[in-house]
């Protein structure tokens, strides 16, 4: 495609990608996972490339990511000491899961991730009580190596498959460190906006980003992170939970047919 992305584009298209940037803002700056709703979205757009897609998406979402992040650190003030070093892991990850990504296809880690997200949507629908108050597992070094490590290991899958980041940060802060949903997802946007800007890194030197369409992606993607994240702070863990759950089992069906599509159908088609 090549340009701004903008060139000969119809109305409904540009309104396409405005409606979906903004859904995929709200739904980054409460749970993550608004990569469901923006990537397929640049993929309708007539003759883009994948690459192209995958690094307007990246752009698009910074804008994103970083309102969300400013605003919940205005009003939910999240502990910097442990997210920045999270954003500093994850960025280093995130360069890492998109050099493998580039010689290993993502269809061999799909079906792990899938088992993965139905333990962790068993897990927080069986648990009401996880994620509604802050309980610190670990003090000290412990609680920052932790978290380095969750940051680290997270970046590594934004790089290489991406779908569900802001998620899986959410449920893993909860989980292993003791935070509340709340607390957790104002440190997530911290530690996302880190994976996407190291992501739009690696994309920017081969040419792939379209600006013009990025910047309007990522206007639309700012309004969504703004009020989400308004949204998310004045309702507290339980709405986060819910929204959580939601997202969850759609990255569950979403991948599940991937790994459909790519591992399973071709070995029970009949032969031609």
């Amino acid at each position: 495609m090549g340009g701004s992305g903008l060139e000969e584009l119809h109305l409904a298209t540009i309104l396409l990608v405005l409606v979906a940037g903004f859904a995929a803002g709200w739904v980054d700056a409460v749970v993550g996972g608004g990569g469901l709703l923006q990537l397929p979205a640049l993929l309708l757009v007539p003759g883009i490339a994948p690459v192209e897609a995958l690094a307007t998406n990246k752009m698009g979402s910074i804008f994103g990511t970083t309102t969300s992040a400013i605003t919940y650190y205005r009003r939910a003030h999240p502990d910097l000491r442990t997210a920045l070093p999270m954003a500093g892991v994850a960025l280093v990850g995130g360069f890492g899961g998109a050099v493998l990504a580039s010689s290993l296809p993502s269809s061999v880690f799909k079906p792990i991730i899938v088992v993965a997200l139905i333990g962790v949507a068993v897990f927080t629908a069986l648990k009401p009580s996880v994620g509604t108050l802050t309980t610190l597992r670990y003090e000290g070094a412990r609680h920052y190596g932790t978290a380095c490590a969750i940051g680290l290991v997270i970046g590594f899958y934004d790089g290489l498959i991406g779908p569900g980041t802001g998620s899986f940060l959410i449920i893993a802060m909860v989980t292993l460190l003791g935070y509340n949903f709340l607390g957790a997802s104002a440190k997530a946007k911290i530690v996302n906006m880190a994976t996407n800007f190291g992501a739009l890194m690696f994309f920017l030197p081969n040419g792939s980003l379209l600006w013009g369409l990025g910047l309007l992606l990522g206007v639309a993607n700012m309004a969504g992170g703004y009020t989400g994240s308004r949204m998310a702070i004045s309702q507290g863990s339980r709405f986060i939970r819910i929204v959580f759950l939601l997202v969850v089992g759609a990255l569950i069906v979403k991948l599940g047919y991937d790994v459909w599509v790519e591992n399973i159908r071709p070995l029970v088609a009949p032969a031609p």
